[in-house]
């Protein structure tokens, strides 16, 4: 697969990445308005934004997108808040080739500890095993932190 990934969020990219974070199953209500929050505040305040965003496209297509921020108060630190893939291209590349140009831009921007914090549900046992795969290491887990029954699993790495 060969994915073009480009550092720029367009207004025409919002009604894609809405689908995209639909077509996951992954998100609920909740979840989406948030994510969806971070796009119209990149897309609202530009380069202004506490929000990066790298958009993957296959052929022309939005197939994911990957979502990173400084963390204020910090002077290396960085959130890796989402990557999100649509479900036909998982599995394919796709989510690791948008974490390597985000864990690049990261480092190019003097961020050398990125955090990763995700669900500890059984529905994201692939996501926690893909970070792992990718040289993260789980470095907390708070029991019942979103519900009873949903931790929070936190990784990090540290960029080279």
């Amino acid at each position: 697969m060969s994915l073009a990934i480009r550092r720029t969020l367009e207004p025409s990219d919002r009604a894609p990445l809405e689908a995209l974070i639909r077509a996951t199953g992954f998100f609920n209500p909740e979840e989406t308005d948030v994510a969806l929050e971070l796009v119209d505040d990149r897309l609202a305040n530009g380069e202004a934004s506490h929000y990066r965003f790298l958009v993957g496209e296959l052929d022309g297509q939005v197939v994911g997108y990957a979502c990173w921020g400084p963390i204020p108060g910090t002077v290396a630190s960085a959130d890796l808040y989402w990557i999100v893939v649509h479900p036909e291209f998982q599995g394919k590349g796709a989510g690791a080739a948008l974490l390597r140009a985000a864990e690049d831009w990261m480092a190019a921007a003097g961020r050398t500890r990125v955090y990763v914090e995700t669900s500890t549900r059984p529905q994201y046992v692939p996501t926690r095993a893909f970070y792992l795969a990718c040289g993260y290491e789980l470095v907390s887990e708070l029991v019942d932190f979103y519900a009873p029954g949903d931790g929070k699993a936190t990784f990090l790495k540290v960029l080279a």
